[in-house]
């Protein structure tokens, strides 16, 4: 197939389809499926005359490469229609670090929600404050509200919906439209629903940031993160990217665009193993919450229902009150969940977590000890198995 025959269907091609088809020349590709994996830094000119007028579709590796255009056009079907570019990094950090240093200068204010990724709050209170930018963070609950905290000089809004680890949900579209009468970016860490489930570009945000790490990859072996970014926003992010000599590796490139293909079938099935997960604990009496917005309990649900069109395999609980020996205890019994950050592969993960000390416009008190939990591909039964187990041992310890 050639993805340039998407023109001549008599009708739109479903995501789900573009996701296969996109970023693919199958001609170019000597037929094969996938692109190859290009591994270069210099290219060639044929003549003086091509090399003074840097005529060529390719310049040079850190510039990009067949691999990455591939991924690049794949990644902006998937973004939408709103998307003018989609950069590539490292990491999922180096996306948000590269972000914020391409939009922002000396003197600048940033307001962040409360419960962003704590690195990302580290990469504000460390070097955007070595660099002259203020950040103020903000309740996430706050929505239009998020106005009065507006100062002279604030440039952008970073949001994250849901928060990776408490999970509350915040008013994208409301918060983008303060921001843009006052004449502010909206970045949003989209990490957790990804642009399949939550076309963020399309509700006011300007860039829209992923670990691509995560869902993306799929299979925990990359490191890889993506910048999109609307017609407003691109030209900035693409001169930082160039700027600050951000790439990705061509073997990082080629397994995200392989995931790629396959997101749709995996979220899909990661959306309903954690729905099933999320409402069976809801009913265990060792726990006290289930933090998940795509649960009709959750104070979060209308937004999430109202912005999103999916749920990913990520959400929190808050247990019962116990000792640390007990959480531990949990924790150490368990087979199928892994102990381990990150999120988004075949495998299920918990981890313990507390945002009490990095929260600071907010109140982090659960009432309880909290744990995180990624939602595999693993049958649901036998992770159900082995949670009982694992209460079995907390309840023993308590």
């Amino acid at each position: 197939m050639d993805s340039s025959d998407h023109g001549e269907t008599t009708s739109p091609l479903s995501t789900q389809t573009l996701l296969v088809t996109s970023g693919r020349d199958t001609r170019a590709q000597k037929g094969f499926v996938n692109p190859p994996v290009v591994r270069g830094s210099t290219v060639l000119y044929p003549t003086a005359d091509d090399l003074h007028a840097h005529r060529g579709e390719f310049s040079y590796g850190r510039h990009g490469t067949p691999t990455t255009q591939a991924l690049q056009q794949a990644l902006m079907t998937l973004e939408g229609p709103q998307c003018a570019g989609v950069g590539l990094t490292p990491s999922g950090v180096s996306a948000i670090s590269t972000a914020l240093l391409a939009v922002l200068k000396a003197g600048d204010h940033l307001l962040v929600c409360d419960n962003s990724y704590r690195p990302t709050r580290l990469f504000c209170e460390q070097t955007l404050k070595r660099f002259g930018i203020e950040t103020t963070y903000f309740d996430p609950l706050l929505g239009a509200g998020v106005d009065g905290l507006f100062r002279p000089n604030t440039a952008a809004v970073m949001v994250e919906a849901p928060g990776s680890q408490s999970f509350e949900m915040t008013d994208i579209p409301a918060i983008a439209a303060v921001a843009h009468a006052r004449g502010a970016l909206v970045i949003d860490d989209n990490t957790w629903a990804t642009p399949l489930y939550h076309r963020s570009l399309e509700q006011g945000v300007d860039i829209s940031i992923q670990a691509g790490t995560k869902y993306i990859g799929g299979h925990s072996d990359i490191m890889f993160g993506t910048i999109a970014a609307n017609k407003a926003a691109w030209p900035m992010i693409a001169e930082g990217i160039r700027q600050l000599g951000v790439c990705a590796g061509p073997d990082d490139v080629f397994l995200a665009l392989r995931g790629l293909r396959t997101l749709a079938v995996r979220l899909a099935q990661h959306q309903q193993s954690g729905l099933e997960m999320a409402r069976w604990l809801d009913q265990r009496p060792e726990v006290q919450r289930v933090l998940h917005p795509a649960l009709e309990s959750d104070p979060g649900h209308a937004i999430w229902k109202r912005d999103f069109t999916g749920a990913s395999s990520l959400f929190s609980i808050v247990l019962q009150p116990a000792p640390q020996k007990a959480v531990d205890a949990l924790l150490d019994t368990v087979r199928l969940f892994g102990m381990g950050y990150s999120w988004g592969g075949f495998e299920s993960l918990v981890i313990p977590f507390d945002c009490a000390t990095y929260r600071s416009a907010t109140k982090w008190n659960p009432g309880g000890p909290t744990l995180r939990l990624h939602i595999g591909l693993e049958s649901t039964d036998d992770l159900k198995a082995d949670l009982e187990r694992g209460f079995a041992a907390f309840n023993a310890a308590r």
